[in-house]
């Protein structure tokens, strides 16, 4: 049984008779790569609060490393490194200079865990670089070194890659799932950026209002993701009852999509799906491959409302 890194239980926090956490159940095992999933203004970064420690629940409790009650979870949290707010950089300084000031004023006696942190998040070739010439990216992955400056065993990031163009994306992503397979670190990450998450996360917590909709593996939720199949003809109803008597599919009629639909179906049978139909007499105007992605089943779990 994996150990558990970080839990929540029965968790509260309230903001006057608002509820910004109700009743919140989750856990982080060792060596996931957690993503917290949902909208702004959802609870993430109150939750992620609650873990490093600037915040108190008012009702409930929070583990980390199997540890309760104040001083021990203070103590836990020396073992844990994170990013909630954009670390404040001296602009003139070179990420040399800002991570060797934060060294000597948290006390770090290794002098080279600078060097090590540089290369570990990729800036070492520009570790000379003076922090204001560098690009949102590099400021991020400078603030991810920071946190990793006391060589901690969990990181908890917040919207890290919000503001980041493409290139910036996938080099977070990737930095992610090297300290996670390299360096062993159990990660949780908050984002509503979702087809992100899903380049990199092993599991997933939704919440929405302050509620944790569902928590899934990537695996259960590859067993969610399923490829189907949509088809427009002359005669949607009369080609749904014909695909589903003659085809193994599972061929019905959306009248709110006004097409045929045939769900959990590989790719290959889609061929044969379009010579039966013009074969059988009738008009075929489209056919199309959809896959149901991570942003479908989180829109699904919210009722269809959007994710903005």
């Amino acid at each position: 049984m994996s150990e558990i890194i970080a839990k929540a239980v029965d968790v509260e926090v309230l903001y006057g008779n608002h509820a910004a956490l109700d009743k919140i159940n989750m856990q982080v095992k060792k060596g996931d790569i957690y993503a917290l999933v949902g909208k702004n203004g959802a609870g993430k970064t109150t939750l992620l609060r609650l873990f490093t420690g600037q915040n108190a629940p008012d009702y409930g409790h929070i583990e980390m490393f199997g540890e309760t009650g104040r001083q021990a979870l203070n103590k836990a949290r020396h073992r844990t490194g994170a990013i909630i707010e954009t670390p404040a950089f001296y602009p003139f300084f070179s990420a040399v200079q800002n991570l060797e000031y934060y060294r000597i004023q948290r006390n770090i006696k290794d002098k080279s865990i600078i060097e090590r942190i540089l290369k570990d998040t990729g800036l070492y070739e520009a570790r000379n670089k003076k922090f204001k010439n560098y690009s949102l990216g590099m400021k991020q992955r400078l603030g991810i070194a920071l946190a990793l400056m006391h060589e901690p065993e969990f990181l908890i990031l917040d919207e890290p890659i919000n503001g980041l163009d493409p290139a910036g994306i996938v080099e977070m992503r990737k930095l992610m799932l090297k300290l996670n397979r390299e360096k062993g670190l159990t990660i949780i990450i908050s984002s509503h950026i979702l087809s992100e998450l899903a380049n990199m996360a092993t599991c997933y917590g939704f919440i929405d209002h302050g509620v944790i909709l569902k928590e899934l593996t990537a695996s259960e939720l590859e067993d969610i993701e399923k490829s189907y199949i949509k088809l427009s003809t002359n005669n949607d109803e009369a080609v749904a009852a014909a695909i589903a008597e003659n085809i193994n599919a599972s061929a019905y009629y959306s009248m709110d999509d006004r097409c045929i639909m045939i769900p959990d179906i590989d790719i290959s049978p889609s061929e044969k799906i379009s010579r039966f139909v013009v074969k059988s007499g009738y008009d075929l105007y489209s056919l199309e491959i959809v896959k149901t992605t991570l942003e479908d089943y989180f829109i699904q779990l919210l009722g269809g409302a959007s994710i903005e």
